[in-house]
């Protein structure tokens, strides 16, 4: 049985754990600010880096939709031996809270699919 997308397993709740704490401190400098949460941002480039990396440049809030890429249709449980192949939206798209990040994946040595290799900028 074929699964559309995997699951994100207990390393990506260690880096979101993370991610929460970095975004309190971030917070907590920022002061009260406009409480404005449609307020976009640039979507990082992710492609050639590796998995945690994600975790750790996007906001908390942001859903993310993280897949194996290989044709192996593998669960991606530890971040920190995945890389990026691909990224939906773009690099410099606009990002706010309602958007969803789609990030390919294979393990770190190996290589992108020919069909979903992209070059870095």
């Amino acid at each position: 049985m074929r699964r559309a997308a995997a699951v994100v397993g207990a390393g990506a709740l260690l880096a979101l754990a993370a991610v929460a704490a970095t975004s309190a401190e971030e917070t907590s400098r920022a002061g009260a600010g406009t409480g404005d949460d449609t307020e976009k941002r640039a979507v990082p480039d992710f492609l050639g880096l590796g998995l945690w990396r994600v975790f750790t440049r996007l906001d908390r809030r942001t859903r993310l939709d993280v897949h194996d890429v290989s044709g192996r249709d593998r669960r991606v449980l530890w971040p920190s031996c995945w890389q990026v192949c691909t990224q939906y939206p773009a690099a410099g798209a606009g990002l706010d809270r309602r958007t969803t990040v789609m990030i390919g994946v294979v393990r770190r040595g190996e290589t992108c699919p020919p069909r979903v290799r992209t070059a870095r900028r």
